[in-house]
């Protein structure tokens, strides 16, 4: 089974906003095992969406669009398929109605082009739009099968999965072999290092698939195969990544899509622990990182943004010889990394105190060098260490990879000490 998606609206082509829309829809028809084999984004133009579409026909077997299906004029997506359909357009009455009681819960009053947001394709099936107004449409005509959704991703999102994709199993892939997959999470390791590991069982894959994808400073290895029974696919799935696991078991945090944070508030509130940060040159990010995962408040205690010198000396207590003269070790340094990690930690009395101290740039600081990063965590009843990280990209980037190797550095700690008490 083949798809195209048609991202539809000039503001995308313009790079006036991002196209999430495709992203999210490829791995989710990916995980139905239906293969994206090209994107497409066009302009509000009713021509040229119309010749769009002619050119999907002849490639895909499904074609899902994504926006276009709003009140405006230049809405239009819904106008070319039909068209391109040989079908009429109506106005679908429930959306008709959910339209008109926006309008009269907030007292305002309705124009007339909302109607345009009520248009449904004759002999199609309408999706309800849970979040929005603009309703949904999907229409099998011939041996295509067409899926028309509204463009922001808080209505698409919804729509496709609640509307549209039980649509698609029940009239696209009835009688194919099911699609299973598991994610594979991993940190501490780049893609290509990563695949070097694997790439016998990746260049050998047959029935079951193995594809590493990257994020900033974490992979994923998606495992996918397909079987009559849900438990023959478990079992092939199970296997591969007990292979993988022996490979790559010090980088290997999870074998589901969650962040590397979860997995780390999940296992401090399973052993009781708590954590706390002092941030410089990350500005806390670390701390916005930990604190955005529900049931962190169990575990996170608190931290300090110390930015500036003063800051580290006044609220953390870094003794000014590590900070200030020539000979000095200086903010940047491992000494100094090592200080705040300690102190964080005694100061929020908790079992571990992390910190990150270094220069993300754009320019040098202390005549020391963009990237130069050290973060440091410290133990209750335990040592404290300290890792230097020189690291490439732009502030942005340098900032998120501290913060996500000091993660790492705590899981692996956490994962040690779980395996003493079993």
């Amino acid at each position: 089974m083949k798809a195209e998606i048609i991202a539809v609206g000039t503001e995308l082509l313009l790079g006036q906003i991002v196209n999430t829309n495709a992203r999210y829809l490829s791995v989710e028809l990916a995980a139905l095992g239906i293969d994206v084999y090209f994107q497409t984004v066009v302009g509000d133009n009713l021509i040229r969406l119309q010749q769009a579409i002619k050119i999907a026909e002849e490639r895909a077997d499904l074609i899902i669009f994504s926006g276009g299906i709003g009140p405006t004029q230049d809405d239009l997506t819904k106008e070319a398929l039909a068209a391109s359909l040989g079908r009429e357009l109506h106005i679908d009455r429930q959306a008709m109605d959910n339209i008109d009681r926006f309008f009269k819960d907030r007292e305002q009053p309705m124009t007339e082009n909302n109607r345009r947001q009520a248009l449904a394709i004759d002999g199609g099936t309408p999706l309800p739009n849970e979040t929005g107004l603009a309703v949904g449409n999907a229409i099998t005509q011939g041996e295509k099968h067409y899926i028309v959704l509204p463009g922001p991703p808080k209505e698409l999102m919804p729509m496709f999965e609640n509307q549209a994709k039980p649509w698609i199993m029940s009239h696209v892939l009835t009688g194919e072999t099911p699609l299973y997959s598991k994610m594979l999470k991993f940190a501490g390791i780049g893609e290509s290092a990563l695949e070097t590991k694997l790439l016998d069982l990746i260049e050998s894959q047959s029935d079951l698939t193995i594809a590493p994808y990257a994020k900033e400073s974490e992979v994923t290895i998606r495992l996918s195969t397909k079987a009559p029974l849900e438990s023959e696919a478990l079992a092939k799935l199970d296997g591969m990544e007990k292979v993988i696991e022996q490979r790559l078991s010090d980088y290997l945090y999870a074998n589901r899509d969650v962040p590397i944070e979860q997995v780390i508030v999940e296992m401090m509130t399973e052993m009781n622990l708590t954590v706390s940060a002092a941030e410089s040159c990350t500005g806390g990010l670390l701390m916005q990182g930990i604190t955005s995962i529900p049931g962190s408040a169990t575990v996170f205690m608190g931290g300090l943004v110390c930015y500036s010198n003063e800051m580290k000396k006044k609220l953390l207590n870094v003794p000014a010889h590590l900070l200030e003269g020539e000979e000095a070790p200086g903010a940047v340094s491992k000494e100094t990394a090592e200080v705040l990690a300690e102190q964080v930690r005694i100061i929020t009395d908790t079992d571990f105190g992390l910190s990150i101290t270094g220069v993300a740039g754009p320019a040098y600081s202390e005549r020391k060098p963009v990237g130069l990063v050290y973060i440091g965590i410290s133990e209750r009843n335990g040592a404290t260490s300290s890792f230097e990280l020189n690291l490439k990209g732009n502030r942005e980037t340098i900032r998120l990879r501290s913060a996500k190797a000091i993660l790492y550095r705590l899981w692996l700690r956490l994962k040690e000490l779980r395996s003493q008490h079993e």
